[in-house]
């Protein structure tokens, strides 16, 4: 089944692989038309009942196909004006010298009437003058058809169809008994555009409110650096250009004055010592309490006592947690530390045959399957980079294809580990963080590559997030 938000991923996707909304549009309601005359036959009064969106797109273009041997009428829920995307209002424009208002409409007099009101959009509730419509709908005693799903399912009051014709695959918490008879057509989606992560996986990002205030967007504590200075700077950096509003980085001493000095928007926190012990582990757990999310892992090094301390952390911490570079062979050793546990963790083939003990396969459909089991196993999304990149939690896995050959630079892995730890601290879940950052992040680096070719380096990925992210979130808007 699939879910009402992974629709709008697949139609986004299905757009940036060079297939338009409008094509869909016009598959959906000519597939639509077709499944009713195979049900009901010619020669029937129709109504097609439209809302706003797309699903009204849907509805007008099935009411263009209905006209070549039915009697049909366009019922309009809202003034023409009000039709919400460039798609569905070309559809009306061919539609509309048989359009009228839904107001006095009998429903009960039509041989048949198709609701196309509301899609699958998010719907917490169902609003006038739908409310009323989906009433009368009921009540009519007409053949009623859904178009995709019955408007308004998942709340309170919804269309109760004879048949719904949905596309692509049957709609999460579809049945018989509120869907009537579901007839699923292929209305032309490319396979890529469910198997590769594309912009349409940013309907899962949360765009901040404009009320909102500091703190509301996503607090990150990056727990790194020791022996190596960078790393965490460059998560942290990466954090903030994916729109978190604080990101603390807690390092050993010898760490500290580097990592401090490099920006002043980082809340960096001094550690003891030269590398991570045990003796930090409380100072790091108090730090825990103000934030949402934890990166642990850049820059840490491989030293028993770093090791030791990355899985009592791990053991203790109850956030969203991304475990990255060194922190992965840490909980490799003892891989209990993550139960009851929940993040992303991100290994390169190095790191995924020491967090699990198994070489990662050669061949694809190999490796899909190993980390596909690996991420049952361990209840963690993990994120397995490569060429192409393999996302699963143990249920679903979707690939990124994204990036190029100068991304094989120092320090992307670290960008990418502080883009996964922003969207956790967005509340995101693990998997949809993770599909959305491999992305974001391969995407920011063609974007580098364009301009500085092989010559790029992480801090240039890192200046390309914000133009990744306007195009993407411009989509949904």
């Amino acid at each position: 089944m699939l879910p009402f938000q992974e629709v709008k991923v697949l139609d986004i996707n299905s757009e940036y692989l060079g297939v338009p909304i409008d094509a869909l549009m016009e598959n959906a309601g000519e597939a639509a038309a077709d499944a009713i005359v195979e049900e009901m036959g010619t020669g029937k009064s129709i109504a097609v009942v439209c809302g706003v969106g797309n699903n009204a797109g849907d509805g007008f273009v099935a009411a263009r196909n209905l006209m070549r041997s039915n009697r049909v009428t366009v019922v309009l829920a809202s003034p023409p004006a009000e039709i919400r995307t460039e798609p569905a209002r070309r559809a009306y424009e061919r539609v509309k010298h048989i359009a009228s208002s839904s107001v006095g409409v009998e429903y009960g007099k039509y041989d048949i009437v198709v609701d196309a009101l509301l899609g699958t959009g998010t719907l917490k509730e169902v609003r006038e003058p739908y409310r009323t419509i989906i009433g009368r709908l009921n009540s009519s005693g007409a053949y009623i058809v859904s178009i995709d799903v019955p408007s308004g399912l998942h709340t309170d009051i919804s269309v109760r169809p004879d048949m719904t014709v949905t596309f692509t695959d049957v709609k999460q918490g579809m049945t018989p008994e509120n869907s009537g008879k579901i007839i699923v057509k292929d209305i032309g989606i490319p396979f890529e555009a469910s198997r590769y992560v594309g912009p349409g996986e940013f309907t899962y990002y949360p765009i901040r409110g404009q009320e909102s205030h500091k703190g509301e967007n996503g607090k990150v504590l990056i727990i790194g650096g020791g022996p190596f200075t960078g790393a965490p700077v460059l998560s942290a950096l990466a954090a903030y250009r994916t729109g978190v509003d604080m990101v603390s980085v807690a390092v050993p001493d010898s760490a500290f004055s580097v990592v401090a000095g490099y920006s002043p928007n980082i809340v960096t926190h001094k550690l003891h010592g030269e590398f991570l012990t045990d003796e930090d582990v409380d100072h790091c757990m108090r730090l825990v309490s103000k934030v949402d999310a934890v990166l642990i892992g850049p820059g840490l090094g491989n030293d028993p006592s770093t090791l030791q301390a990355v899985r009592s952390f791990v053991s203790r911490c109850d956030l969203p947690m991304v475990i990255d570079a060194d922190a992965i062979p840490a909980v490799g050793e003892d891989v209990s530390v993550l139960k009851g546990k929940t993040g992303v963790i991100t290994p390169h083939a190095a790191e995924f045959e020491a967090l699990t003990g198994e070489p990662l396969p050669k061949d694809h459909e190999e490796r899909e399957i190993a980390v596909k089991e690996a991420a049952a196993r361990l209840g963690f999304t993990i994120l397995a980079k490569r060429r192409i990149d393999i996302i699963s939690d143990g249920i679903n896995t979707k690939l990124n294809r994204t990036g190029n050959a100068g991304m094989s630079v120092a320090g992307t892995g670290d960008v990418l580990a502080g883009e996964v730890a922003a969207l956790l601290s967005k509340r995101v879940t693990p998997f949809n963080a993770a599909r959305m950052a491999a992305f974001l992040n391969g995407t920011a680096g063609d974007l580098a590559f364009q301009r500085l070719g092989y010559s790029i380096m992480a801090t240039d990925v890192i200046e390309q997030i914000p133009e990744v992210l306007r195009r993407t979130l411009r989509k949904l808007s």
